[in-house]
């Protein structure tokens, strides 16, 4: 049966900011969150109107988007009730290097607080997905805004299934996997939910943009889904096969083949297990 989205939103209790502060503790004074009922896609209505710079990260959270987008021109397919889907303003001090590795600093941040809630096998494929048991549990979508004096900043979106409808395909996903289905049923409340990725986003992201990918590059190593294994990486006009070694300092993916190690950077490209 299909379920009118108006529906679906309306049976929602509505966010309660109160207890996602409560969670947040004193992190609650960093973030200024604004949670909506509808937006088209959280990433665009931050790049398109970025809130003034009052020190804090702004994030914006929408109980339905009816055009998420992910990468490589994908829409974000989500549901009312059934995904977590937000956006996070973080703004770079001037004179900061042009960002590295930055969509796995966060995918790294995403995986910790799925752990921390009790999902279990969480794993990361390069560049922006997080998995459980091998399917696609999250995604992430870093785009940058320019701002004045060199100084820059990212707009971080993040969906995470929650509970997705029965019989869910996803075009350009092998699998997908959701909260439900890992956590056994016991979902933690939606404001739980984000209280818990934006305490790991918050040191994540600090110290990124003082150091960069590179301290963060051993525990992203540790959670590589394809770590030894072979992979293609296809697209932008390139077809690389061969063993899977990691991610460098500054976050390009490794793939050891017959011509020896090749770097392929964050692009329109698609990473796969070869046969």
């Amino acid at each position: 049966m299909n379920v009118p989205h108006e529906t679906l939103s309306s049976a929602l209790p509505a966010p309660d900011l109160a207890a996602l502060s409560t969670c947040l503790g004193p992190l609650a004074e960093a973030f200024a969150v604004r949670w909506v009922e509808h937006c088209a896609s959280t990433n665009s209505a931050l790049l398109e109107a970025p809130p003034d710079d009052d020190g804090r990260a702004h994030v914006l959270v929408a109980t339905r988007q009816s055009a998420g987008r992910g990468r490589r021109g994908r829409a974000w397919l989500a549901w009312p009730g059934a995904s977590l889907t937000f956006s996070l303003l973080w703004r770079f001090a001037p004179g900061a290097p042009a960002p590295a590795g930055l969509s796995l600093a966060v995918g790294l941040a995403l995986a910790r607080a799925l752990e921390k809630l009790g999902v279990p096998a969480v794993a990361l494929k390069w560049p922006n997905d997080v998995l459980a048991h091998g399917a696609k549990l999250a995604g992430v979508l870093v785009e940058l805004l320019p701002g004045r004096n060199r100084a820059f900043a990212a707009v971080i979106g993040i969906g995470v299934n929650v509970r997705l409808p029965a019989g869910t395909v996803i075009p350009g996903q092998e699998s997908v996997a959701d909260l439900a289905g890992e956590l056994n049923g016991a979902l933690p409340a939606r404001e739980v939910l984000l209280a818990a990725i934006l305490a790991e986003l918050h040191p994540v992201l600090t110290t990124y943009a003082c150091a960069g990918f590179d301290l963060l590059r051993g525990a992203w190593q540790q959670r590589n889904a394809f770590a030894s294994l072979p992979v293609r990486v296809s697209g932008e006009g390139a077809d690389i096969a061969g063993l899977c070694l990691g991610v460098d300092e500054d976050g390009a993916l490794l793939v050891r083949g017959d011509e020896g190690t090749r770097r392929v950077l964050a692009g329109e490209v698609s990473l796969r297990l070869a046969p």
